[in-house]
C-alpha cells in the first residue's frame, strides 16, 4: 500500500478516511515483522504523523486504529526515532493511562465507550512494550518520565480489571526492570514492587493462607488455572525474577521473601490448561526460587505430612519430588540444557547443601545404595545414569552443574562420588576443585551415613575405579611377549610421549599434594602423601 497517500490523509481532520486507510494497511501488514530498508524514511514519517494525530482530540476508534498501525511499525527498530522522544513517549503513556490518574471516570459511560477506551489502553501498552524493547532512547525516556511509577499505581488500583490491560502492564514492567538497572533499583526500593507483585500473584493464583507460610493446597478435583490467569502470573514471575537478581534481604525482609517462596510452592502444585504451559509456569517459578536466599527454602518442606510419616524429620517432600520430576523431564528433552536444566539443578544443589532433609530425600531418589556394578554408571535410564552422562557434556556450565549436584549429594566426599560415577566422569569436577588426590569439599555436613549393599561390598575389589564398574576380563595383549619385546614396546611408548611433549602437542601433568594439577616435573619434586581419609555414605 502507498504510504504517501496515508501521510497525506493524516494531515486532514477526516477521521473516517484516516481509519479506512489505516485499517487497510493494518490488514496487509499485521503479520509483517521484516520490513524493506528502502521504505525506512516513509515509515519514520508515518510514525511522526500517527503521533501527531494521537496528540489531537480524536475519537477512541481512530486512536486504537492509529495505535495498531504504530504497533506494527514499532517492530522495526530503525524507524523509532520520532517515538523514542519524550513527546512521543508521553503521548503513548497518556493513552495507556499511566499518567495523571486517568483510571476513573468510566462509571457513567456506556459499555461500548468503555470497551473502546480500554482497547485504546491495550494498544498503547502494546506499543510501549515494542518501543521500549527496540529503542534504547525510549528506555531512557521511560525511566525519565517514570513509567514504572505509573505501572505500579495501575497494578495497585486495578487487581481485577480487563485481562489484557493487566497482562501488558506487567509485561512493560518486566521489560523496564530487565533493560534498566536504575529502574530495577527504584522498583525495589521506592516503589516496593516486590510486595506489589507478590500481591498480584496471590490474587491471580487465588492463594488462601492457612498458616504463616502455608497456602491451602489445591483440591485434587480443582480445575486447571485459567489460561488468562496463567499468562498474567508468568509475566509477574518474570518481573519478580528481575527484581530479585541482587540481594533483596535488606529491602524486602525475610518475611516477604518467605511468602513468595510459599506462593511458588503453591504454583508448583498447580496445573494449567496444557502440559507445555504447566511446564513453562513451573520453569518461571523455579527460576525465581533460584534467586531467593537459600534460608527461605525450608518453607518448601515445612508443611504437615500426609499419613504422619516421620522419615525426614516430619518434613513434607512433595514439592522436592515435583522438582526432581521436572529436572528429569528437562534432561529427557535433550536440548536447551543451559536455560532449561541448569536453574533446577542449581536450586536442588543449594537446597541439598544447606537443608539436610532435602539432601537425604534426593539422595534416596537419585543415588540409592548401589547394587548393579557390572554396567558403567553413565549407561542406563535411571536418574543417576542421566546425570552421570551430563558430567561429560560439551557445555561447561551444564556439566559443572550436574557434577556439583552429585558431589553435594555425596556430601562433597570424593570417595563417595567416585563410587557412583567413576573417576573418568568425575575428573573435570575434581580438577576444578583441586581434589584429584581425594579428600572432600569445604561444606560441613551431618554425620548420617548410608551403608553399602552386600552386592557392592562383594564386588568392590573388582571395580575399575576409572570406569566405575566391574569389567569383563580382557585378553592380556603382552601375555605371549618375551621380556625383550615388552621392554622394546615400553621404550617405544616412552619415546612417543617424549616426542609429543617436545613438540608441545601434549604436556605430561601430575598431581600436587593439595590435589591440583601441575606439570609433571614440578609435581615430582613434591613429596607425596596419602590422600585424605573420608567417611562412607
Amino acid at each position: 500500500m502507498d504510504l504517501n497517500s496515508i501521510l497525506l490523509q493524516l494531515e486532514t481532520d477526516n477521521e473516517e478516511d484516516i481509519e479506512r486507510l489505516l485499517h487497510q494497511y493494518n490488514g496487509e501488514n499485521n503479520l509483517t515483522f521484516t520490513f524493506d530498508p528502502k521504505g525506512e524514511d516513509l515509515r519514520s514519517r508515518l510514525c511522526q504523523g500517527l503521533l501527531t494525530v494521537l496528540g489531537r482530540q480524536v475519537g477512541p476508534r481512530c486512536q486504537s486504529t492509529c495505535l495498531e498501525t504504530l504497533r506494527i511499525l514499532s517492530r522495526d527498530k530503525r524507524v523509532l526515532g520520532p517515538v523514542g522522544t519524550q513527546e512521543g513517549m508521553l503521548v503513548l503513556a497518556g493513552l495507556a493511562r499511566l499518567r495523571g490518574g486517568a483510571e476513573g471516570g468510566d462509571s457513567l459511560q456506556g459499555e461500548v465507550q468503555i470497551e473502546e477506551k480500554e482497547r485504546v489502553v491495550v494498544e498503547a501498552l502494546k506499543c510501549l512494550c515494542n518501543v521500549v524493547f527496540n529503542s534504547a532512547a525510549a528506555q531512557q525516556v521511560g525511566a525519565d518520565v517514570q513509567l514504572a511509577r505509573g505501572l505500579c499505581a495501575r497494578l495497585h488500583a486495578a487487581r481485577t480489571g480487563r485481562h489484557e490491560v493487566g497482562l501488558f502492564s506487567l509485561r512493560l514492567l518486566f521489560l523496564l526492570s530487565a533493560l534498566r538497572p536504575d529502574v530495577r533499583g527504584a522498583l525495589r526500593r521506592e516503589l516496593r514492587a516486590v510486595g506489589l507483585l507478590k500481591e498480584v500473584l496471590e490474587c491471580t493464583l487465588d492463594v488462601r493462607w492457612v498458616g504463616p507460610y502455608e497456602a491451602a493446597p489445591p483440591d485434587s478435583q480443582a480445575l486447571p488455572i485459567p489460561a488468562e490467569d496463567n499468562e498474567r502470573a508468568m509475566e509477574a514471575l518474570k518481573a519478580l525474577f528481575n527484581l530479585t537478581l541482587s540481594d533483596t534481604s535488606d529491602e524486602d525482609g525475610d518475611h516477604q521473601l518467605r511468602l513468595i517462596t510459599a506462593i511458588m510452592r503453591h504454583l508448583l502444585m498447580l496445573k494449567t490448561q496444557t502440559e507445555d504451559k504447566t511446564e513453562e509456569a513451573h520453569s518461571h517459578a523455579i527460576n525465581l526460587l533460584s534467586n531467593l536466599p537459600v534460608s527461605c527454602l525450608d518453607v518448601l518442606i515445612d508443611l504437615p505430612v500426609q499419613g504422619g510419616q516421620e522419615e525426614y524429620s516430619g518434613k513434607n517432600m512433595d514439592i522436592v519430588q515435583v522438582l526432581l520430576d521436572f529436572m528429569e523431564k528437562r534432561i529427557d528433552k535433550g536440548a536447551n540444557y543451559k536455560e532449561g536444566l541448569t536453574p533446577v539443578l542449581s536450586l536442588l544443589t543449594e537446597g541439598s547443601r544447606y537443608h539436610r532433609e532435602i539432601r537425604r530425600y534426593i539422595k534416596t531418589q537419585v543415588l540409592p545404595p548401589l547394587k548393579e556394578v557390572k554396567v558403567r554408571p553413565e549407561i542406563g535410564s535411571t536418574v543417576r545414569n542421566k546425570l552421570v552422562r551430563l558430567m561429560t557434556h560439551v557445555d561447561m556450565g551444564v556439566k559443572q552443574s550436574a557434577a556439583e549436584f552429585l558431589f553435594v549429594l555425596c556430601k562433597e566426599n570424593v570417595d563417595n562420588l567416585l563410587k557412583y560415577t567413576g573417576y573418568g566422569n568425575a575428573a573435570g569436577l575434581l580438577v576444578a576443585r583441586g581434589l584429584l588426590a581425594g579428600g572432600r569439599g569445604e561444606t560441613k555436613y551431618s554425620d548420617d551415613e548410608d551403608s553399602d549393599t552386600e552386592e557392592y561390598k562383594s564386588a568392590k575389589p573388582f571395580i575399575n575405579p576409572i570406569t566405575g564398574h566391574v569389567e569383563e576380563p580382557l585378553p592380556n595383549p603382552i601375555e605371549e611377549m618375551t621380556e625383550e619385546q615388552k621392554e622394546y614396546e615400553a621404550q617405544e611408548l616412552v619415546n612417543m610421549f617424549d616426542k609429543l611433549s617436545r613438540q608441545q602437542l601434549i604436556r605430561p601433568m601430575g598431581v600436587r599434594r593439595d590435589g591440583s594439577l601441575a606439570p609433571l616435573e614440578e609435581a615430582l619434586r613434591q613429596p607425596t602423601t596419602d590422600s585424605c581419609s573420608s567417611d562412607s555414605d
